[in-house]
């Protein structure tokens, strides 16, 4: 980075910081990962010099000729390795491509019904906070207080009696599998619109370690970070019969120009994805899920719903003595990446719940395995019992950091 240096010397540091921190964590964060650094290059690329109004072929700037076919090329990666009839990759992330769904398939007011937040949802998805809560009546569907799965019948039971415009599937803290043919079935009985956010397990889903959404699912959003290791992204993909109200509703009426460097990360990410090392990615993802989960239920650890069936855990941290926030803060000072988290029916605050979450994508992006999980749980198990002493949490830390040294984090170089 000699000419960010050169520029500006302050933030160049706190980019050589950071990369330093995430060479040297493990990083358990879900929603995180690593990218290529044929991504990064992609991302730093000098399309972000261009503004792009409008679709391929029908822009409102001259200059589109290189543009339009790297758009055109996001679009045909994400359509094959998808299989979907229509992609849109231009929204800015995750909660913008949702917001279009909203626009082109709901007038404010409609009826939706989605996953709650406390019991593993998206804001996105009716939560009361949220523009989804705001403008469209909400209804939302928890887990069984007992398997803290979802249940099927009880969703049926709730979209006879609502009639909803769109259900939503798709969460950010719930580790079994998706039941897209289950849903499809619901919404097809009450004439809904099934829309599978995808955006968790969209890496899964391409990696054929996850059912898929189609055909079962009209309309499908996604980041494309997280389990796809792409850019902080979003898509959204469906049947022909919605292309042209999702695009309308992308731009003009929620985005100006799309980013065109992030357009152009994305066509990476879904080229390397379609690769067949990316499989044996997502199948590593998940076992090493399965197997970090194993080491923790082995020294008493309380996970929510018994364990995984994807990339992420739920523990609930309150039966050794201490709750969700600091046992995040104290699993960070022993180089241990988490954050807390909700669990279902939790009667603690949503800013010092019960829980903390896991996940293993970005040490599956380092080399890391199953050997390599049973290290990491006795890791945790032994920071959160001296989470009140920071030289034994310190000492950790310095274990972590030799140990992440054995496995180099794609894309970044340090000394």
């Amino acid at each position: 980075m000699s000419f960010l240096q050169n520029a500006d010397p302050e933030i160049a540091k706190l980019i050589s910081a950071e990369e330093r921190r995430q060479a040297s964590q493990i990083r358990l964060i879900p929603s995180e990962n690593y990218v290529s650094r044929a991504v990064l290059e992609a991302t730093g690329s000098v399309l972000t010099n261009k503004y792009s109004e409008g679709y391929p072929s029908r822009r409102y700037y001259e200059g589109q000729e290189f543009i339009d076919q790297i758009e055109n090329i996001a679009v045909d990666r994400a359509k094959r390795l998808f299989g979907a009839e229509h992609a849109n990759v231009q929204p800015y992330s995750g909660s913008p491509a949702n917001q279009a769904v909203y626009v082109a398939l709901a007038e404010p007011g409609a009826s939706i019904l989605g996953l709650s937040l406390p019991f593993g949802g998206h804001l996105t998805h009716g939560w009361k906070v949220n523009f989804s809560g705001t403008f469209y009546r909400a209804t939302q569907y928890e887990v069984d207080r007992t398997t803290h799965r979802i249940d099927l019948d009880r969703v049926r039971d709730l979209a006879l009696k609502e009639r909803p415009r769109l259900i939503w599937t798709g969460g950010t803290a719930y580790p079994r599998l998706w039941d897209f043919e289950g849903f499809g079935r619901i919404a097809r009985e009450v004439g809904a619109i099934l829309v599978a956010d995808i955006a968790h397990v969209a890496g899964l889903v391409v990696g054929g370690v996850h059912p898929s959404p189609f055909p079962h699912a009209e309309v499908v959003t996604t980041t494309t970070h997280k389990t796809l290791r792409g850019p902080r992204g979003g898509m959204v993909l469906c049947s022909a019969a919605h292309a042209k109200a999702i695009d309308r509703a992308v731009f003009p009426t929620l985005q100006g120009g799309p980013h065109n460097h992030t357009t152009a990360a994305i066509a990476v990410a879904l080229h390397e994805a379609a690769q067949s090392e990316f499989r044996d990615y997502a199948r590593r993802v998940v076992a090493n899920a399965r197997a970090l989960g194993e080491g923790l239920l082995a020294r008493g650890f309380r996970l929510i719903s018994g364990g995984t069936d994807n990339h992420l855990l739920l523990i609930d941290v309150t039966p050794r003595g201490i709750t969700g926030k600091p046992a995040a803060r104290a699993l960070q000072a022993a180089g241990i990446e988490s954050n807390y988290n909700t669990i279902p029916f939790d009667p603690r605050k949503p800013m010092d719940p019960s829980g903390v979450r896991l996940g293993t994508p970005s040490v599956t992006s380092r080399g890391m395995d199953l050997k390599e999980m049973e290290a990491i749980a006795a890791w945790i198990d032994r920071a959160l019992a001296a989470h009140d002493q920071p030289e034994k949490l310190a000492r950790i830390r310095e274990e972590v950091a030799e140990f992440c040294r054995s496995f180099p984090a794609p894309g970044i170089t340090v000394s």
